[in-house]
């Protein structure tokens, strides 16, 4: 796909004469693929000194559609009323002689994702879905693609970064407009036709359950179904969907900032609703039963509570929840439930599920869509924290990069030499909760909590302030934060999200005794995961089993792995140089 042709990028002012005297400024090649071919086009326009407001379409008649624009749009709307009166707007113009109807589409929507994800851009216009299926040049989509946004990079470096830098922000990894796989498409059609059927009929307290492992594309699900919904309660030919009321709600700090910013970008969430995004005890909190919302998304509801405590004085988010809506819709992974308070009783939840499963409102998504690995690699990863056996690591001709290392220190050291290697893309270091940390008090001997290992320690996550308390910081999640590669991270920053590398320390409550992987409760510092449910039951092993689970499968490209235990660390490394009678 390299030798295809160079695409066109134009910039021009964005004013009607700018427009109109077009063709003084392009030469006889550009002039037939701007203006006779099907183009893509980008309106920006500075907020204050440092931030942006874009607008991205799609047309097969460039001059038109600008004049629309510029003179008919900004009757009706205040946005294109701002860019039409702005002395500082630009527009791009994009041509390239491969163009058709459906690939400018992939391209526009591509560009959507793209530039919800810059940091400068405050808001992005034009909140259309356009994924195609297959067509005759969907194949050079990602090839044009780069080389469209390269020339765009070369124009302006502030508003275009790199493609690595968008690529590994927590934003771009939830956008909604992520091509969606068969199965995700499906089972958001079903989902959509589900609701509709709920609010046809006037049924309540509806439970749509989504069930997959950790990377199997759940949170793509839900931000692409989030967005939908929203467009099509504005459209007046959907008359049952027409107007509906949609939240999400998701019980997890980092994952609230990263939906807040997409929902915020693409004008969802304003400052008269800005609780179409929140956590589930605020919902619950602030809505009335009598008034019920029309649907709630709940992503990762694995960790809703089932218990109360100080901040929730109910027994069961879920439940409540469903009393204050017609439709629920959560996604949901017993794998990764991590605290007591999270903990559902067996039959409790087989019940759920069960009584879903009747109603045809059970959705499983199975393909394993984080890991850049061969099935092989896969299932060595699944076999540790589902059988809790180790097997000789696979010869994975993928590339994926496994590796089990003999020393902490040099663990480390690889994995910032990823992390400061931009082509990389972000790579952390993680734990299991296997040392003393409090997000209130310091620890009395030292200005940080950290994790140790013999004279190796680096801090825990969340106590190096960055270099630069700005707004953009503030706003990334954990792991997006540059000071936070001399940080440890836990499960509770890193679920969720993924990262290029990731580097796992696996804490002494994790061992390897008579042939088989074994959680020490005792050797953790993990209290909501080792103390007793309700004061009564014990579920430490099981807690303490999702959070390795949800370290090892935090890594897309590669993933190396350091045991404290001498016996876990023994046997995995005698994995790595293949000295195991696999059964």
């Amino acid at each position: 796909m390299e030798n295809l042709p160079s695409p066109i990028v134009c910039e021009l002012d964005y004013k009607t004469d700018a427009i109109y005297n077009m063709e003084k400024n392009l030469n006889e090649k550009q002039l037939k693929y701007i203006l006779e071919y099907p183009t893509v086009y980008i309106v920006n326009d500075k907020v204050g000194t440092q931030r942006f407001s874009v607008y991205i379409g799609e047309t097969t008649n460039i001059k038109r559609r600008s004049f629309e624009h510029l003179q008919s749009d900004p009757i009706a709307r205040s946005d294109w009323r701002k860019l039409a009166d702005s002395s500082t707007a630009k527009m791009f113009v994009i041509g390239h002689n491969h163009f058709n109807k459906s690939l400018t589409l992939d391209i526009e929507n591509k560009l959507m994702q793209y530039m919800s994800s810059v940091g400068i851009v405050d808001s992005v216009y034009n909140r259309r879905y356009n994924q195609q299926n297959q067509y005759y040049t969907s194949d050079e989509l990602d090839s044009i693609f780069s080389k469209i946004w390269r020339k765009l990079h070369n124009k302006n470096k502030e508003l275009f970064p790199v493609e690595s830098v968008i690529r590994d922000s927590a934003i771009f990894k939830a956008s909604p407009f992520h091509k969606l796989t068969q199965e995700q498409m499906d089972a958001k059609e079903l989902i959509i036709m589900k609701i509709e059927q709920a609010l046809n009929r006037q049924e309540d307290s509806q439970l749509i359950l989504v069930q997959g492992e950790a990377g199997s594309g759940k949170t793509v699900l839900m931000s692409s179904l989030f967005y939908e919904l929203q467009n099509i309660s504005k459209e007046n030919d959907n008359v049952i969907l027409q107007g509906l009321s949609c939240y999400l709600l998701v019980n997890h700090e980092e994952q609230v900032k990263v939906y807040e910013q997409i929902a915020t970008k693409l004008g969802i969430r304003t400052k008269s609703n800005k609780d179409v995004v929140s956590k589930p005890t605020h919902f619950i909190n602030v809505n009335d039963p009598e008034e019920k919302i029309d649907v709630v998304l709940i992503d990762e509801a694995h960790l809703l509570l089932t218990q109360g405590k100080q901040s929730y004085r109910g027994k069961n988010h879920l439940k409540d929840i469903l009393d204050r809506a017609k439709v629920v819709v959560a996604v949901f992974d017993k794998n990764q439930i991590l605290t007591t308070e999270q903990y559902w009783e067996s039959n409790e939840l087989l019940s759920i599920v069960h009584k879903v499963n009747l109603q045809g409102n059970l959705i499983n998504l199975g393909n394993q869509l984080r890991i850049n690995a061969g099935k092989e690699t896969v299932g060595w990863i699944r076999n540790i924290v589902d059988n809790q056996q180790i097997t000789n690591i696979p010869t994975d001709t993928t590339g994926y990069d496994l590796e089990v290392f003999a020393d902490v220190k040099k663990m480390y050291e690889a994995i910032r030499k990823k992390a400061e290697n931009e082509d990389f893309g972000i790579s952390r270091i993680l734990a299991t909760f296997d040392w003393p940390y409090s997000n209130q008090n310091k620890p009395k001997n030292d200005e940080y909590w950290r994790v140790k290992i013999g004279k190796w320690s680096l801090p825990w996550n969340l106590q190096l302030k960055p270099p630069k308390r700005t707004r953009v910081n503030k706003q990334l999640s954990w792991a997006e934060q540059s000071q936070t590669i001399n940080e440890v991270g836990s499960t509770y920053t890193i679920q969720g999200f993924d990262l290029n590398y990731a580097a796992i320390i696996i804490g002494p409550s994790v061992k390897y005794r008579d042939g088989k992987v074994i959680f020490d409760k005792k050797a953790s510092k993990n209290k909501k995961a080792t103390q007793k449910r309700g004061g009564k039951k014990d579920v430490a092993e099981d807690l303490l089993k999702n959070e390795l689970n949800v370290l090892l499968t935090r890594g897309v490209n590669g993933l190396y792995i350091y045991a404290v235990d001498d016996e876990l660390q023994n046997m995995l490394l005698k994995a790595q140089r293949g000295e195991l009678k696999n059964e």
